[in-house]
Parts: structure tokens; C-alpha cells; sequence
């Protein structure tokens, strides 16, 4: 790792995150998304009872990550994997699980070096891989090797770009498209002027739907949760941060399915399909940064966070709400 440009990053909501973890019993905290062990650190410092298992697919964060918690000693425990393997590192040895964090999205690191391919500001190859070492697909074969249809389809589904077509067939009349600020070029020339003007640099959009289809990033979202709320001890509570609208609707869509218990029964109308309810939701519509957060790091200004807790008596909806 250069020296010069070493793996720091500032992270988001750290006293909001460590306030709904306080609550609950000393056990094993999962921060599925380690990075630089600022949420890990500020986690176990609260607690000294506390364990931590960590996680991450990034082998130059978790390295940052194991410097900066050294002395934390055998309280801590690390994984190089992603966050929806977690039942497979999860020992009887880190039960009971109190409590899941998720920190979603690209670190500044990441963003900042430009031979990760991340930064449409940047210039490096396009990569987007969140573990350089896997044999998965580069944001260079995806841009390269899909047909302009199927590019368009991922650019709208991932990205909400209303002129996933114009990009699309710019891209593909550009190939080989190999490097990051040669495709920023493509889609700022891509698309009409007066659009480009206002909403932030014109790729955003387009970078952000080939990480998310580079690294499987809503499939592998889905299945974490699912093993976060299966693994987490009653009592024990799962957040997760967003940075984006489709990640956000994603994790309210699940945590609304784990109040509920899945309860089917017409709004406003008692309960009568047998739901069981496990997990109630810590506050409808998740905390965002406060104005100082933002203040210190702009980079954090669409963050969302959301949290449930697992019922220590799972009950039966009384009424849908």
C-alpha cells in the first residue's frame, strides 16, 4: 500500500452508530463492511465486553483495518470475504451476535485511487472491482462486451439514467472504452448540454450502475441481510447505511418485510394470515448526518440509516399498519 496515499477514510454517522449498538448485551458485533475499522474501533471502545468479527472484500482495507484495531487483541476477529458469506465465517465461537453494521458504497480511498477504476475524476483503468483479486468481470468487459441494448437496460436499472440509450450507443461507437476518464468523456458528450448542467458530473449515474453490476451489489445485499437478521441474537439490532436510492429502498423493502413478519392481512385490518413478527424498526425513515457531519465530510450527504431490533418474543401483528 503507497505510503502516500494511505487507506483513510472518514466514517459516516460513527456516533449515531455507536448510540443504537449501546443498547444491547456484550456478544460479537459483525461490521460486514469493515474499510478502515472506524466504526469497528468506536464499536468496541464503547464496550470492553464487546467482540467483533470483521469483514471485507477490500484486501487493502482490511489490512488498514488490522493496523488500526491491533490492539484490540483477541477481541477481534477478521474475514477477507464478502458480507454475504457471512454464515460461512461465522463460528460458534462469535455467537452469540448482537448486533450487524453495513456500510455500503465505496469508501473515498477506493474513489481516490485512481487504479481502481472507481472515480470518473481519476484517470485509471476500468476496473470497479471491490476485491481486485477476484476473477470476476471488470467495468472494462462489461462496457465492452455487452450489446448496447443490454448496456442501456443496466445503465437505467442500476443507475436511473434517464439517457441510458444515448450513452449506451456513445459507448459502444467509442470501443475499446479502457479507461475511466475516456468513458466520463463519452457520457458527458453523450448526453444534451442543458441536463448536464445541474444534478453533479453527467457520469455519476452510469459509474455508479457498472459498480453495482460489477460487484453483484443488490444480490449480494439481499442475501446479507437475510443472513444478518437469521444470525443476530434477540435483542440484538441490524443497521445498515446507504448511499443511494436503490440501496436505501432495498433495505426498507426487507426491514419492512421483518416488522411485519410478512403479514399479508388488508391495511388498517387486524391480523388474520398467522405473520409472526421478530424485528421492530428503531425509527421510520432512518437518521441521516447531522449538519457538522456534513460540515467535515460532504462526501456523506446521501447517507441514510436504518436499524431493527430481533423481538426477544417473536409476537403476531395485532393490526397492518
Amino acid at each position: 500500500m503507497p505510503a502516500a496515499n494511505p487507506f483513510i477514510h472518514d466514517s459516516v454517522l460513527l456516533r449515531k452508530v455507536v448510540e443504537l449498538f449501546e443498547p444491547v448485551e456484550d456478544g460479537t458485533i459483525v461490521d460486514a463492511t469493515t474499510g478502515a475499522g472506524g466504526h469497528s474501533l468506536a464499536l468496541a471502545e464503547a464496550r470492553p465486553g464487546r467482540r467483533l468479527l470483521c469483514l471485507d472484500q477490500d484486501p487493502d482495507a482490511l489490512a488498514a483495518a488490522r493496523e488500526r484495531l491491533a490492539g484490540l487483541g483477541d477481541r477481534v476477529r477478521f474475514a477477507h470475504t464478502r458480507f454475504d458469506h457471512l454464515p460461512d465465517v461465522v463460528t460458534e465461537a462469535d455467537r452469540p451476535i448482537r448486533g450487524v453494521l453495513f456500510d455500503l458504497g465505496v469508501s473515498s480511498p477506493q474513489f481516490d485511487r485512481g487504479e481502481r477504476g472507481f472515480s470518473y475524476r481519476h484517470d485509471g483503468p476500468l476496473d470497479m472491482r471491490m476485491d481486485p483479486s477476484s476473477d470476476g468481470p471488470t467495468a472494462a468487459d462489461l462496457v465492452n462486451g455487452l450489446p448496447a441494448n443490454e448496456l442501456a437496460r443496466l445503465l437505467r436499472h442500476h443507475g436511473d439514467e434517464r439517457f441510458a440509450d444515448r450513452v449506451a450507443r456513445a459507448i459502444v461507437a467509442a470501443r475499446p472504452v479502457t479507461a475511466t476518464v475516456q468513458l466520463a468523456e463519452i457520457v458527458r458528450d453523450a448526453i444534451p448540454a442543458a441536463p448536464r448542467r445541474t444534478g453533479g458530473h453527467p457520469a455519476k449515474r452510469t459509474f455508479q450502475a457498472l459498480r453495482i453490476a460489477v460487484n453483484d451489489e443488490a444480490a449480494v445485499l439481499d442475501a446479507g441481510l437475510d443472513a444478518a437478521l437469521d444470525l443476530v441474537a434477540p435483542g440484538g439490532r441490524v443497521a445498515v447505511i446507504t448511499f443511494h436510492s436503490g440501496e436505501d429502498r432495498a433495505v426498507k423493502r426487507r426491514f419492512r418485510l421483518a416488522e411485519t413478519g410478512g403479514c399479508t392481512c388488508p391495511t388498517g385490518l387486524p391480523c388474520a394470515c398467522g405473520a409472526v413478527r421478530e424485528f421492530r424498526l428503531l425509527k421510520r425513515g432512518g437518521w441521516t448526518p447531522t449538519p457538522d457531519e456534513l460540515h467535515a465530510n460532504p462526501r456523506s450527504a446521501s447517507a441514510r440509516l436504518r436499524a431493527v431490533e430481533k423481538l426477544r418474543t417473536p409476537d403476531t401483528p395485532e393490526v397492518r399498519s
